[in-house]
């Protein structure tokens, strides 16, 4: 079992560089990026509008860190996170599970500046 995280954008770029950066630092295996429209209550109003959406793949004991990320380098002010415990073949399993970092150590560290909007 892993989570497959999703997680909204305002634009490709930021879902790239954020994805990227997430993969960088091992606290994600992989990631898939989509454009999606959204419709949602903000700030006293209904909003829609073009997105991205990053669904990456990560083992269970990093979903705290993968939120602490996002959150620390996201454009928007309440970033959407969502998280689903999922199973796929066993052999896919083991890569995400090898590609990550156990337990939030090991990786390397590198600095990332927060992505703006393009």
């Amino acid at each position: 079992m892993f989570l497959a995280i999703y997680i909204t954008h305002p634009t490709e770029k930021v879902a790239q560089d954020i994805s990227n950066h997430l993969i960088e630092k091992k606290l994600v295996a992989c990631a898939n990026i989509f454009p999606i429209k959204s419709a949602y209550w903000w700030q006293g109003k209904t909003e829609q509008g073009d997105e991205f959406v990053s669904l990456v793949k990560t083992r269970p004991d990093l979903w705290k860190s993968v939120c602490a990320e996002v959150e620390q380098l996201h454009p928007y002010d309440t970033p959407c996170m969502m998280k689903w415990e999922v199973e796929a073949n066993a052999k896919y399993e083991q890569w995400i599970f090898d590609s990550t970092k156990k337990n939030g150590h090991g990786g390397f560290e590198q600095t990332f500046t927060k992505p703006t909007e393009v």
